[in-house]
């Protein structure tokens, strides 16, 4: 499968239910972990696209420094408050951080599946905030 940039990989077969599932949900608690292995969850908006799930975020922030040095991730659907109700799909993946053109991919899908992050996206166009905080985007894959 290509993905941004021309880059090929390769993405197993994930149980149609869980990919699903991972589709239809508002957020999903994503799992990086620290050097010690402690595994760290954060809440967050993502969007599945071809298989494959996209997170955005502040390119300084702890998750990307911690996908930076360990690709492992593990993704379970949850509430906005990071709540994961028992019997919840789970799975686990590889990370990466995407380039420029990947990131831009990521802003216009997650525009798309969530109105507040289009007026997000505006907001921090008209404040030029965007320059001021770059924004990462994550590709997982399963």
């Amino acid at each position: 499968m290509a993905g941004p940039g021309g880059n090929v990989y390769r993405v197993t077969a994930l149980d149609p239910s869980i990919l699903a599932a991972l589709t239809r949900a508002r957020y999903v608690s994503l799992t990086t972990y620290r050097k010690d292995g402690t595994p760290v969850a954060t809440p967050v908006w993502h969007v599945v696209q071809d298989g494959l799930l996209y997170v955005w975020t502040e390119a300084g922030s702890w998750k990307v420094k911690r996908l930076r040095r360990d690709s492992r991730v593990k993704v379970v659907v949850c509430d906005i408050r990071g709540r994961i109700a028992p019997g919840a799909p789970e799975v686990a993946g590889t990370g990466r951080v995407l380039d420029a053109e990947g990131a831009e991919m990521v802003r216009r899908l997650l525009g798309r599946k969530y109105f507040m992050a289009r007026v997000g996206d505006w907001y921090a166009s008209l404040t030029r905030r965007r320059r001021k905080h770059p924004i990462a985007a994550l590709e997982i894959s399963f």
